[in-house]
């Protein structure tokens, strides 16, 4: 099976494509690139989650790394993805994280954060996959701990130095003092115990424990997954509700009364917040699918506001060459000025408590306060499995511009710069994007109300049953 790097990283199934010796091949077009290029002179940092061989699959990276001549760092225990990415810039070392993040629990994958503390650029992962094809076999490497005490290879707690920044630029203090409570909900990843190292018994956890099954379910924060979140947050009285995927590098939250808080509104909140209360500017950047509110916020704080396509790395790649005050993607990644120019599952959530503490407002009424200075936006996302003949048909016909009313409201706008946006005359949207890897859909939508955004998502997907799709 080829090995392929895809949006974030190579991930593929475990004992089909992702074995030991493909991981093997990996890093050493990995460690090709970096010691070639002089992407740095400091080696790597490799962490792990929890999933299935994660400890055993970091050990083997870490070996080939050594085998390979460069200085390594491993965690000493399961890790969340932002911890590697601080620990990546704080050594000035490349940072490899052994995780599917919220794939389902069978993938197991490989990231790479370049040295100053983000995803590795579209071109730097290029250069990987060329690395790749020059490697034709397996290196054979000597016993991990072996290789430990020669001093090839260090064991690090990450986790210590990264809490320390979050630390230093969140008001822990109070968000202690102010006697509120989280709930947290890992999802059974690599973010568990964390908040709890920072908050103690403010922060109340469900699904902690180790899980390389995660319960059942892909691990993603997603609005359909928040319901014993939502359960846990109503019962124990807490303040907010803070998930995180299973790397916790994406976020989705519920508030004080259980419901869903969309990372469409924790941008927003974001954008609000360290413009009025800390002062400071940049560049919104959004992805395609993302919330027409902060159009509205750019214009009214008098910042520039730019739109990318979907996917965390375009966002990323801003970030690293501009001066971006939030930037982020409705899946649940979000960055903001002031930390990593990466996803943080873990600061984001903190950010938030910080704003509820500091305003002294509940969570559901800091989002009604949004709602009322720039009008109601509700969102909803349907991803449809149907055959491909379908699904080419219902692209090719939207491409056409011939989906001219939806729901009753007439189409007065199209833009295709990641799948193809129908602007409406009320001034709602509908998206409609394929899926490239699967015979699957993804139409988004977003209104004043949610009764209209769902209207406008099934309204489309009765087309796919119309003739006119397969003409």
């Amino acid at each position: 099976m080829p090995i392929k790097f895809g949006t974030d990283g190579w991930r593929a199934i475990i004992a089909e494509g992702y074995t030991f010796e493909n991981l093997n091949i990996v890093s050493q077009a990995t460690a090709a690139w970096i010691s070639e290029e002089n992407i740095t002179k400091n080696g790597v940092v490799i962490g792990y989650d929890a999933r299935f061989l994660s400890r055993e699959f970091a050990e083997h990276a870490a070996s080939v790394f050594a085998e390979c001549g460069l200085p390594v760092r491993i965690s000493d225990a399961i890790v969340a993805t932002p911890v590697i990415s601080w620990a990546a810039n704080h050594f000035d070392a490349t940072g490899i994280v052994i995780t599917a993040s919220h794939n389902p629990p069978v993938y197991n994958g490989f990231k790479i954060k370049a040295p100053f503390g983000g995803s590795a650029s579209p071109d730097q992962i290029e250069a990987v996959e060329k690395k790749l094809k020059k490697v034709t076999e397996s290196v054979s490497v000597r016993p991990f701990n072996h290789l430990k005490k020669l001093g090839l290879i260090r064991e690090m707690d990450f986790a210590e130095g990264y809490l320390d920044v979050i630390s230093e630029r969140i008001d822990i203090d109070a968000i202690k003092k102010s006697g509120i409570t989280i709930g947290h909900d890992p999802m059974f990843g690599s973010g568990s115990g964390l908040l709890k190292r920072l908050l103690g018994d403010r922060v109340l956890e469900i699904n902690a424990t180790r899980d390389p099954l995660f319960g059942g379910k892909a691990p993603e924060p997603m609005e359909q997954n928040m319901a014993q979140l939502s359960a846990h947050v109503l019962k124990n009285g807490c303040s907010l509700g803070i998930a995180n995927d299973g790397d916790a590098d994406r976020i989705g939250m519920v508030d004080e009364n259980g419901k869903f808080v969309s990372s469409h509104l924790i941008l927003s909140l974001l954008a609000k917040y360290l413009v009025h209360e800390k002062g400071l500017t940049g560049t919104i950047v959004k992805t395609f699918s993302t919330t027409d509110m902060l159009n509205k916020q750019a214009k009214a704080y008098g910042l520039p506001i730019e739109v990318t396509p979907i996917g965390f790395k375009y966002v990323a790649d801003k970030i690293i060459s501009g001066d971006v005050l939030v930037g982020g993607e409705e899946s649940g990644g979000v960055s903001a000025k002031g930390h990593l120019p990466e996803r943080d599952g873990i600061y984001i959530g903190l950010l938030i408590a910080e704003m509820i503490v500091k305003s002294g407002r509940t969570l559901s009424q800091l989002v009604q306060a949004l709602f009322d200075e720039f009008g109601n936006h509700e969102y909803f996302r349907l991803d449809v499995h149907t055959d491909d003949a379908k699904k080419k048909g219902m692209i090719r016909f939207c491409t056409e511009k011939k989906l001219k009313e939806i729901a009753g409201k007439n189409v007065v706008e199209w833009d295709m710069t990641d799948g193809i946006k129908h602007t409406l005359e009320d001034g709602s949207w509908l998206l409609v994007r394929q899926s490239g890897t699967e015979p699957v859909l993804r139409i988004y939508s977003e209104a004043e109300n949610r009764s209209t955004a769902e209207a406008l998502v099934n309204s489309t997907i009765e087309w796919l049953n119309k003739p006119e799709i397969l003409m």
